[in-house]
């Protein structure tokens, strides 16, 4: 049975609505806008967590809802609730029919389908039953404790969501997809003397439960999440002052993507208010800084067959060898800057109207060998992992909090610190980029991103990168 088949039967035969009468709605509400869509959504969610050897919290959710939109302009007119019915979307319809008045649009076209599928559209929730998840929260404690007598507490959690969508068109195109995510975190307490520190991994994506599960998995994470924790104990304090900063592969791109990815945003750069605004064509970074983002990843958590518009995610490069060459569009902002929706347009449900997001967003790799570029530090900073931070799009500035560093010295990897912050300005930063390595990684799946109040899932990816005259915010006296 085909994704469009499976989500007929959600909507419609189980929801009791009439599709004909449904798309009679839509498109009679569209009558004159410009663009716009009926959003169905429905969704299943759990999430287990396990502290101190006991289960601490389990929850099982089922959501489900509509979002109707109509476009003139620059205008929106939206409309939503939980109440999967033909009346419900009727009235739904004379709400959002008000903001094309006066307005004779032509509808733009629907986006044109790939037929690609990322992942599999089966439910993980009930792959793995609820026992069995619970003795798998408690194997993590069990093997956390045996494997260090330093290890104080353990956190452990297992989530899953199956997410079921179709979106209808004015011309009664429909599109759907049905979207599966699963992630497993492991969070350890370690102590010594007087000393406590914490070192945390997960990991995660668009699939089922049963590699999670899989102890050669689940071990893997705890085994980081320990030496993390035991690294840290060793810590010192972190100087401060401008230095040469390596950043490490995989996560670090954390920074990449808030820093530079949300400034290359299509909605920020038509609004100009952006970093990045009207820069297009020009350099922006050092040569060798490629940026793309890729929604088109088997599995990955960022990854969507489509967007939440419908249109088909892409390889989008946005920084070519140091010169800006695109930016992440919705069809909103694409039509109004005269471009093309590079399948970006994302919302958190079905209450959210889309607006241009990252997928999985990373710096493609260069010649360096990690090695080499370590060598080439006398005196630095070796970030590894990073916790929070934050970013003014409109400026570029950015903090961000390391929580896994260590200092270099001639070339080497020396003593682990404790609190340094990274300080700095993304397009600034991008223009002192000085080596790119070749060990492109990307974040073990458990990224989740912040915009206007709504979240999303989003990976991200660097190679190791060395960075030359960042300021590093330091604890030591």
């Amino acid at each position: 049975m085909t994704v469009l088949a499976k989500t007929d039967q959600i909507f419609f035969e189980k929801a009791g609505m009439d599709r004909d009468r449904i798309n009679d709605i839509v498109g009679n509400a569209l009558a004159g806008a410009d663009d716009g869509e009926l959003f169905l959504e429905y969704r299943q969610s759990e999430s287990l967590s396990y502290d101190d050897g006991r289960l601490r919290s389990a929850s099982f959710d089922t959501t489900q809802g509509f979002g109707l939109r109509a476009i003139a302009d620059e205008a929106i007119g939206y409309s939503h609730a939980s109440e999967l019915s033909e009346a419900a979307i009727n009235r739904a319809a004379e709400t959002v029919i008000g903001v094309q008045a006066g307005h004779s649009g032509t509808a733009a076209e629907s986006p044109i389908g790939t037929n690609q599928s990322l992942y599999t559209d089966t439910n993980p929730l009930g792959e793995v039953s609820f026992e069995d998840k619970v003795l798998l929260l408690a194997q993590i404690d069990a093997y956390a404790r045996e494997k260090d007598p330093r290890v104080a507490q353990v956190s452990a959690s297992i989530s899953g969501e199956w997410q079921a969508v179709q979106i209808i068109r004015a011309d009664g195109e429909r599109l759907a997809d049905i979207r599966p995510l699963v992630r497993l975190n492991v969070s350890i307490v370690a102590a010594e003397d007087s000393r406590m520190e914490t070192g945390s991994h997960g990991t995660g994506g668009r699939t089922g439960y049963a590699s999670y599960i899989n102890p050669d998995q689940w071990k893997t994470q705890v085994d980081e999440a320990l030496r993390q924790a035991l690294i840290n104990l060793e810590s010192v304090d972190t100087p401060a002052g401008e230095m040469q900063v390596v950043l490490g592969p995989g996560w670090p791109g954390i920074l990449l993507h808030e820093a530079i990815g949300h400034g290359l945003e299509g909605d920020f750069n038509r609004k100009k208010t952006s970093a990045f605004s009207g820069l297009l064509g020009k350099r922006v970074a050092s040569k060798g800084v490629t940026v793309v983002d890729d929604g088109t990843i088997n599995d990955r958590r960022g990854s969507l067959s489509i967007d939440d518009e419908g249109t088909p995610t892409s390889k989008t490069t946005l920084i070519e060898d140091g010169i800006l060459v695109g930016y992440m569009q919705d069809r909103q902002n694409a039509r109004l800057m005269g471009m093309s929706p590079t399948g970006n347009g994302r919302r958190e449900s079905f209450a959210h109207a889309p607006m241009p997001r990252m997928t999985n967003t990373y710096m493609t790799e260069g010649n360096n060998s990690p090695e080499e570029i370590l060598g080439s530090v006398k005196k630095g900073l070796y970030a590894v992992n990073f916790g929070g931070g934050q970013v003014d799009i409109t400026s570029g500035k950015f903090v961000f909090t390391a929580s896994e560093a260590y200092l270099i010295e001639n070339g080497k990897i020396g003593a682990p610190v404790k609190g340094a912050t990274l300080i700095g300005n993304g397009p600034d930063a991008l223009t002192h980029v000085k080596m790119i390595g070749n060990d492109l990684q990307l974040d073990p799946g458990v990224g989740t991103c912040g915009k206007d109040g709504q979240g999303v899932p989003v990976g991200v990816g660097q190679p190791t990168m060395l960075l030359d005259n960042l300021t590093v915010g330091g604890t030591a006296a």
